[in-house]
């Protein structure tokens, strides 16, 4: 079930956190995994991993910001079946203590960076006879997140553009769908809590759990599963669609 045998797979950030998981878990369902990253120290021990195991997987360094950059490494890998756009970065700010070097290099990595990937990534889905692009987008995007403005913009350009590249490519066999997580619990979070609320990280954490109607925060692997699915050829139904994966979020925190 959910067999990703014989096809290739690029990840950007597929180096930790949710990417981490997507990376290894496509191996494991036979994909050869090509995971875009700056961090490669990350991205190299996810690759040993996979290789441990029996898996094929390589790491090319990039700035998906960069398009000169993703070229180069999207025609090194070449033919692929399936795009993962998972890179991104997060911010803390409202609109007007936002400023414009912070907004701009959010949208910069966020949604430059997924459409520099996009337009490096169709001539080669093209060739292949078709393929998937999934798109990692935020509830961010469906609802308003206290102190998230610039990450809020940016997860819902994602979410828009997965809509138009869905309406664009379907005659040609290009699926598009993105899938919307609430908080995950990844080392960007225990990260976060430790620098912004040094002595507290147990309490906060509970706290930011809790404000989940599941009362706590998902696992990488559980959004990975998501993305397995929608990736697959069991999702060959499914296009232009996003998912929000949230533990109630969305529609139970009334």
């Amino acid at each position: 079930m959910f067999s990703l045998a014989n096809r290739i797979a690029i990840i950007t950030g597929g180096g930790s956190g949710i990417g981490r998981a997507m990376s290894l878990l496509f191996a494991k369902q036979g994909a050869t995994v090509h995971i875009i990253e700056q961090n490669t120290d990350n991205a190299d021990a996810t690759v040993n991993e996979i290789e441990i195991v029996g898996g094929k997987a390589f790491v090319h360094f990039c700035n998906v910001a960069n398009q000169q950059e993703v070229t180069v490494a999207f025609d090194k890998i070449g033919l692929h079946h399936i795009l993962v756009n998972n890179a991104g970065i997060a911010h803390i700010g409202k609109a007007d203590n936002t400023n414009e070097e912070d907004f701009d290099k959010v949208m910069s990595v966020n949604v430059k960076g997924s459409y520099n990937c996009v337009f490096a990534s169709i001539p080669y889905l093209r060739k292949a006879g078709g393929g998937c692009i999934l798109n990692v987008a935020s509830i961010g995007a469906l609802v308003g997140l206290s102190d998230r403005f610039a990450y809020s913009t940016s997860k819902g350009a994602i979410k828009a553009m997965t809509m138009s590249i869905a309406r664009d490519y379907i005659k040609e066999n290009i699926r598009c769908n993105s899938i919307s997580p609430a908080r995950v619990h990844t080392p960007f979070v225990d990260g976060f809590l430790k620098n912004n609320y040094p002595g507290r990280e147990e309490e906060m954490f509970k706290k930011l759990s809790q404000s989940q109607p599941i009362g706590r925060m998902a696992e990488p692997d559980e959004i990975a599963t998501l993305a397995l699915y929608l990736c697959s050829n069991k999702a060959g139904f499914i296009t232009g669609c996003d998912y929000p994966i949230d533990g109630g979020f969305t529609t139970l925190n009334n």
